[in-house]
C-alpha cells in the first residue's frame, strides 16, 4: 500500500517558483530597487531587432525608446490596478533596460510599434564587410 504524500503549501508571500526562475534577475534581488523585463534581440534582414514585453502599459504615455552613444534604452512605467469587493491591490513602477546597438546602426532611421503588450524596435545596419580570407605562403631563405 502506497503512502500518502504530504505536501507543503508555500505561503503566498513568496512567488511562483517557475515565475521566479523566468524573471529578470535584478527584479529578484532584494537590495535592487530598478525592476526590468524580458527582451530579445536578434539580426534578421539587415535589421538589428528588440522585443520587449511590456503588457499592461500604454506605449502614448507610458513608453519612452532613446539612443545616446550607441545605446538604445527602453523605458516604461507600470501601473496597474485591481478592485474587488473586499480585497484591492495595485502594482507600480519604473522599467529600463539598455542595449548595445550594433556598429553603424543608423539612431534616425530607428523606428518602434507596440501590439498585444511587445514593444518591438527595428535598427536598421549597414551590411558589413565579410572578412576576406587569403592564404600567405612561406617562403624560404635562398
Amino acid at each position: 500500500m502506497a503512502l500518502p504524500v504530504r505536501r507543503h503549501t508555500v505561503p503566498a508571500r513568496f512567488p511562483e517558483l517557475f515565475d521566479w526562475l523566468e524573471s529578470p534577475w535584478p527584479a529578484v534581488l532584494p537590495f535592487g530597487s530598478a525592476q526590468t523585463f524580458r527582451v530579445e534581440d536578434y539580426t534578421e534582414d539587415g535589421k538589428y531587432m528588440i522585443r520587449a514585453e511590456l503588457p499592461g502599459v500604454d506605449p502614448d504615455k507610458d513608453v519612452e525608446v532613446t539612443v545616446e552613444s550607441g545605446m538604445l534604452t527602453i523605458h516604461a512605467e507600470r501601473r496597474e490596478e485591481t478592485k474587488q469587493e473586499r480585497h484591492s491591490e495595485f502594482k507600480y513602477g519604473s522599467l529600463t533596460r539598455s542595449v548595445s546597438l550594433p556598429e553603424g546602426a543608423d539612431p534616425g532611421k530607428i523606428t518602434a510599434n507596440y501590439d498585444q503588450g511587445i514593444l518591438k524596435v527595428t535598427v536598421p545596419v549597414p551590411e558589413q564587410a565579410k572578412p576576406s580570407t587569403r592564404k600567405i605562403p612561406v617562403g624560404h631563405p635562398s
